[in-house]
């Protein structure tokens, strides 16, 4: 039996061999190249930024979308980007059962990336999945589940727990990381305050709009396969556009744009990749059944007293990120400075003493970076679905509270509401799904 490429890497991997392997004994003498191969499912905005399409860390072999025009444009822009002509799948299930496809990149909405997620892991695909990671805990836990239970390598599409600037607060995580690690804020809990005020927009313009009448599915549109296992709802441009992410089918409004991308970072640096919140707070107004609205604060408390405050009126726009049982606080970088700032009961801290301090503080442990090095040596990356699970709860939870419009109880170790049916319905929206995905992902 002829052996995949993944296989073969795999092997290789194993016996410390795969960088003095020739190409030719690997691949055969024909093989255009002895890079992993991938393919992307979904080719809508997202497929174009750097860490789909274009990336040149491994082979682009073929794409697919329910919408052909997407289908001929991505195509094209393959070719253009130097990948030659790559295959057009006719379906997604087709592309995650191709042999010859290592790594699957999701770029679909949220709605399907926990199936999606699910069923490559069960094809024995490494998985590059664009963020959030899943709508649900429920599906969030299965994906984690089979991704484990099947050796795949898994990669969520947000970086700047190990790179980049933190957005607005205006440095890397790494200080900040430094400074909790290091138990500068006291061995009490920690008070996080997040939101526009500590430099992180909620984008609460995504908002669904409910009185739409139903419209013509556009030609070259495979409208049930979009909605896959979401609720069956007749089209709309506004349901297929970008701004499907107003609507609780398929995301939650900016929110869900954007809380991995902000929470995900903030998590490792709490040091909380291993646990979630134990009590989940909401203020705000009660949500629409189908479109997504606003809040006004989310308060997410931990075991041990940490409390995460999303800030959604910005009426803590003065609070710091991280204020600890010590009465340390710690502010985003000011305009024109060097690092963050940082305040104590005697006032804020020149410059050089936060500098001094963080240079003598030890850096936290190195992280695994590269994904196509996870892919051919095996080695989890450092955004993975375990600690990417946690990071998705954290808001699921949140999401929860928001459409219950009150707040609940959560246990991070069952992973279970406690004595709160109508939080674990929204938890668990498994039976909401439509067959077959519903069967694909926890059959």
């Amino acid at each position: 039996m002829q052996m995949t490429r993944r296989e073969l890497l795999k092997a290789s991997a194993a016996f410390g061999a795969f960088n003095i392997i020739p190409s030719k004994v690997l691949w055969g003498a024909e093989a255009p190249s002895n890079q992993l191969t991938r393919a992307l499912i979904g080719f809508g905005c997202i497929a174009h930024s750097e860490n789909h399409l274009p990336f040149k860390g491994s082979r682009l072999v073929g794409l697919t979308d329910c919408y052909a025009p997407r289908v001929e444009a991505g195509l094209a822009a393959a070719e253009k980007a130097g990948f030659g002509k790559i295959k057009a799948f006719r379906n997604f299930v087709e592309l995650i059962n191709d042999p010859g496809v290592d790594i699957v990149h999701i770029c679909t909405p949220p709605h399907w990336h926990g199936a999606m997620s699910a069923m490559a892991a069960k094809a024995g695909k490494d998985i590059w999945c664009e963020k959030p990671m899943t709508r649900t805990v429920g599906e969030g836990k299965r994906v984690m589940e089979l991704v484990q239970k099947n050796k795949c390598m898994f990669r969520l599409n947000t970086w700047f727990r190990f790179q980049g600037q933190f957005y607005g607060f205006g440095t890397t995580v790494e200080p900040i990381r430094q400074i909790v690690e290091n138990g500068l804020l006291g061995k009490g809990p920690i008070k996080c305050t997040f939101g526009e005020g500590q430099g992180f927009t909620w984008k609460f313009g995504w908002s669904g709009r409910v009185q739409d009448r139903a419209q013509m599915v556009p030609q070259g549109l495979d409208w049930d396969m979009w909605l896959g296992p979401a609720p069956w709802k007749p089209y709309t441009d506004h349901r297929f556009g970008t701004s499907f992410r107003g609507y609780w089918d398929y995301d939650s409004g900016g929110l869900g744009d954007m809380a991995q991308h902000y929470l995900d970072p903030l998590q490792y640096l709490l040091c909380k990749d291993e646990t979630s919140p134990v009590k989940i707070d909401y203020k705000g107004l009660r949500q629409h059944p189908e479109a997504v609205g606003s809040f006004d604060r989310f308060t997410l408390t931990y075991d041990d007293g940490t409390e995460v405050i999303l800030d959604g009126d910005v009426s803590l726009r003065d609070e710091p990120l991280l204020r600890g049982s010590n009465g340390l606080c710690v502010y985003k970088k000011a305009g024109g400075g060097k690092t963050l700032r940082i305040k104590d009961a005697n006032g804020w801290w020149p410059e050089e003493k936060v500098l001094k301090t963080l240079a003598e503080l030890p850096k936290p442990a190195p992280q695994q970076t590269d994904f196509i090095d996870s892919c051919k040596n095996r080695k989890t990356f450092a955004l993975n679905e375990a600690n990417g699970f946690r990071s998705s709860t954290m808001f699921n939870l949140a999401i929860v509270a928001w459409r219950l419009g009150r707040g609940f109880e959560f246990d991070p170790v069952t992973l279970h509401a406690k004595n709160d049916e109508a939080a674990e319905r929204f938890l668990y929206q498994d039976d909401m799904m439509r067959q077959p995905w519903r069967e694909e992902m926890f059959g």
